[in-house]
C-alpha cells in the first residue's frame, strides 16, 4: 500500500470539511438558496482580498481570470509593461501579444525578484502605458515580487493600473489590495483556497473600472463588466460552479476562523522551517532572493536530476510535488506549504527527499533536514 500525499504548488489538498460541503445535494444556480450562499461567499471574498470592491467569482482556472485582466482593460494597439520572471510571468506576453497589446518586457533572471525602480524607470519612459502585469508570487520560481512597492509606483499614475496575479500568493502572504493600491488582482480555487481547481476570483478597483469602460477589446465569457453587473444581484452572468461555490463558503469559513494574521504567519512558520530545513539537508534552494512563503523551490544537487527527485518522492513515498519547467527542468523541484497544511506536511517532505537522495546516490545526513524543521517548529 501507498498513501498518497499532495504537496504540489497546485492543484493542493482540500479539507474533509470541503469535501463534504461539495458532496451536499446541488443547488440550481438561479434559486433563492443560491443567491443567499453567493451573497455571503461574495462578502467573505472581499475580507480575503482585504478590498471593499467587488470581487467577481469566473468558473474558469486563474488563467481565465488572467486572459480577462487583459482584454477587459485594454485595447488593441495600447501599450502595457509585463515583468517575466518565470512561465506565469510570460503568460502575461503571451495575453497580450493574443488580443494585439503592444507589452514591454521587463526581464527579470529566473530565481530573482523584479528591481521595482526597473519598472519606474520604464514608465517614466513611455507614459503612454496603461497597464503593469506582474506576479505576486512566481510559481515556477518560487519568488514572490514585491507588489507594494510596484503599487507605490503605479497608483500616482491616473490613467495606468497595476494587475497583480495573486494565484499562489492570496492567503499565503499579506496582500492588500485597496490599501496598496493593487487595482486588478487574480487567483485561483486550487492553490491556498483549498479548493480543487474550477474557480477563479478577480478584485477590481473604481480606476480599473473606469479604464474598462473605455477598452475595445471583445469579451464575451470573461465579460467583467457584465459579470459585475450579474454578481451585484447574487447571480452570475452563466452558469455558476455550484458545487464548488458550496465548498468555497466553507473555506472561506475556516479561514476566518483562524484569522487573516494567523493564516499568514502559519505560512510564513511551514515556509522558514521548510526552507532551512532542506539546506541543513545539505541542499540549496533555487530563489536568489524574496524566496516566496507558497513553495519551496530545491536547486538539485551535481549529478542529481530534478526530475528523478520529483519522480521518486511520487512513485516511492506517494509524495507529489513538482518538477522544473522550460530551461530549469531536470535542475530543480517544487514543494508546495500552501492552504491546507501543517507541520507534518513540512516534516514528511523533507524526510522523503532526504531518502530519495540517499536512494540515488546522493550523500545525505538522514534526519539532519527533518531535526532542524522540528526544532523551528517545536519553537513557536
Amino acid at each position: 500500500m501507498l498513501k498518497r500525499y499532495l504537496l504540489a504548488p497546485g492543484p493542493t489538498q482540500v479539507p474533509p470539511e470541503v469535501l463534504l460541503a461539495m458532496a451536499r445535494p446541488i443547488l440550481h444556480h438561479r434559486a433563492p438558496e443560491f443567491a443567499a450562499l453567493f451573497a455571503e461567499v461574495r462578502e467573505d471574498l472581499k475580507w480575503l482580498f482585504q478590498t471593499r470592491n467587488d470581487v467577481l467569482t469566473l468558473v474558469s482556472t486563474g488563467t481565465g481570470a488572467m486572459e480577462g485582466a487583459v482584454s477587459n482593460f485594454l485595447s488593441p494597439g495600447d501599450k502595457a509593461l509585463y515583468v517575466n520572471g518565470g512561465k506565469f510571468g510570460e503568460r502575461w506576453g503571451k495575453l497580450c501579444k493574443t488580443f494585439g497589446v503592444n507589452a514591454t518586457e521587463v526581464k527579470v533572471e529566473w530565481g530573482e525578484a523584479v528591481d521595482p525602480q526597473t519598472v519606474a524607470d520604464a514608465l517614466k519612459k513611455d507614459p503612454a502605458i496603461k497597464a503593469v502585469y506582474a506576479q505576486a508570487s512566481e510559481t515556477s520560481t518560487g519568488v514572490a515580487h514585491d507588489v507594494r512597492a510596484l503599487a507605490e509606483i503605479v497608483r500616482s499614475r491616473e490613467d495606468t493600473i497595476l494587475v497583480v496575479d495573486a494565484i499562489t500568493a492570496l492567503g499565503v502572504f499579506d496582500l492588500r489590495a485597496d490599501e496598496w493600491g493593487l487595482d486588478v488582482l487574480v487567483a485561483g480555487s486550487q492553490k491556498a483556497l483549498m479548493l480543487p481547481p474550477g474557480l477563479a476570483f478577480v478584485s477590481v478597483s473604481e480606476k480599473a473600472w473606469r479604464l474598462a469602460e473605455k477598452a475595445k477589446n471583445a469579451a464575451f465569457y470573461f465579460n467583467f463588466k457584465k459579470e459585475r453587473e450579474a454578481q451585484q444581484k447574487n447571480q452570475t452572468a452563466y452558469t455558476a460552479g455550484v458545487s464548488l461555490l458550496l465548498g468555497l463558503q466553507e473555506a472561506l469559513k475556516m479561514l476566518k476562523a483562524e484569522g487573516l494574521g494567523n493564516v499568514f504567519a502559519r505560512h510564513a512558520r511551514l515556509a522558514h522551517a521548510m526552507r532551512e530545513g532542506m539546506k541543513a539537508a545539505g541542499l540549496s534552494l533555487f530563489p536568489k532572493q524574496s524566496p516566496s512563503d507558497a513553495l519551496t523551490v530545491v536547486s538539485a544537487p551535481s549529478g542529481v536530476d530534478g526530475q528523478a527527485v520529483y519522480k521518486n518522492l511520487r512513485e516511492q513515498y506517494g509524495i507529489t510535488a513538482a518538477g522544473g519547467q522550460d530551461h530549469l527542468k531536470g535542475k530543480i523541484f517544487r514543494i508546495s506549504h500552501m492552504g491546507y497544511v501543517d507541520t507534518f506536511d513540512v516534516i514528511q517532505a523533507i524526510a522523503a527527499t532526504e531518502m530519495v537522495l540517499t536512494g540515488l546516490g546522493h550523500p545525505v545526513k538522514l534526519g539532519a533536514g527533518v531535526g532542524k524543521a522540528e526544532e523551528l517548529l517545536l519553537a513557536k
